[in-house]
Formats: C-alpha cells, structure tokens, sequence
C-alpha cells in the first residue's frame, strides 16, 4: 500500500479506481443483507403501513449524519487538526452535533408519520412512533458514528484518501444495520 503522504497527496484517477472497485463491490453485496432484511420484514411493514413509509428516511438519514461526521474527520486529517484523542473537544462536538441532529430529524419523522397517518386514517399512536423512531433512530446514529471513525481512521492509517472510501462505506454499513436495528426495534415495541 502507499504511504499516507503519498496517497493524500495525489489525485490519480487510476489508483482512486483500483482503491474503490473492490470496496464497491463488497458493499454491493452487503447492502443487499438490507434488502433481504426489508423482504423478511414483509409482513410487519404490511400490518403496519406506516413503518412502510418512515424506512427510506430511517435508513437514510443515519447514513447522512454518518457521512457529514465522516466528511468532517476527513477535512481535520488533511487539514493536521484531528488526532483521534478521546480529550479532543471538537470531536465531541462534532458527534454531539450529529446525536443533535438525530434526535431532530427523528422526532420530526415520527410526527411526520402520524400525521400522514391521520390523512389515510392509520391507527398508530404518536407515543408508539416515537417511540420506535427515536430508539432506533438513535440506535443508528450511533453505529454511523462508530463506523465514521472507524473507516476514517483505517483509511487514513493504510494510506488510502479517506475522502474516496468512508462516505461509501459509512453509508452501506448504516444501511444494512440501520434497517435490522429498525425492523428489530419496531417489532419489540410493537409485538402484543
């Protein structure tokens, strides 16, 4: 592998494509673990139409909230400023910044949910989809931190862009347990 000083340094269209291939290809294969998982999940989503509705967003804004704290750890690396010391201040601010956002975005699908179940006359109460939202929303937010630095800093630590690699990856690995941990937790809440 090339050195980190070498591989931050150039913006070889070849090397970005031989790093990238491989990846993409694997995280092909693992997001469709999250498309079995949706599969299986058949029958809840069916009872349940509401849950049908807030999957795209769930799903999604954890691999979004992911991505921007990973664009940021990547931005600090190339800038000198990040060292992946636990008494860094503006790393804590950066994940309590993106645990923010979650709780925001997440509260705000609940009510968006019940409040389209109002108009198709959906029986589901707020408290359930909150409930469901914020603890797996949350959940998620979570894993895409974990794995923001995680894949920021093995990127960085094997000499590979971390701009070319974390987003990706981020993404697809908050894909496929963002929808086991949001399928687990609403079939918990929801089971009689």
């Amino acid at each position: 592998m090339e050195s980190s000083r070498t591989a931050l340094e150039s913006w070889d269209v070849h090397r970005i494509v031989r790093n990238m291939f491989p990846l993409l290809v694997l995280l092909t294969v693992i997001v469709l673990i999250a498309g079995i998982t949706l599969e299986d999940a058949r029958g809840l989503l069916d009872e349940y139409g509401l849950l049908a509705v807030m999957v795209p967003t769930m799903v999604g804004m954890g691999g979004n909230l992911g991505a921007i704290l990973s664009s940021r750890l990547s931005t600090r690396l190339h800038l000198g400023t990040a060292e992946f010391d636990p008494r860094d201040r503006e790393l804590w601010a950066n994940v309590l910044a993106v645990l923010a956002l979650g709780v925001t975005v997440f509260t705000t699908l609940a009510v968006g949910a019940w409040l389209i179940g109002r108009v198709i006359g959906s029986e589901m109460a707020l408290d359930v989809l909150l409930a469901i939202s914020l603890s797996s929303g949350l959940s998620i937010v979570v894993v895409a931190i974990v794995c923001s630095f995680a894949a920021t800093y093995a990127s960085f630590r094997l000499g590979v862009d971390p701009d070319d690699t974390t987003i990706p990856v981020v993404t697809n690995v908050v894909d496929v347990f963002g929808m086991l941990i949001f399928i687990g937790i609403s079939s918990i809440v929801l089971s009689p």
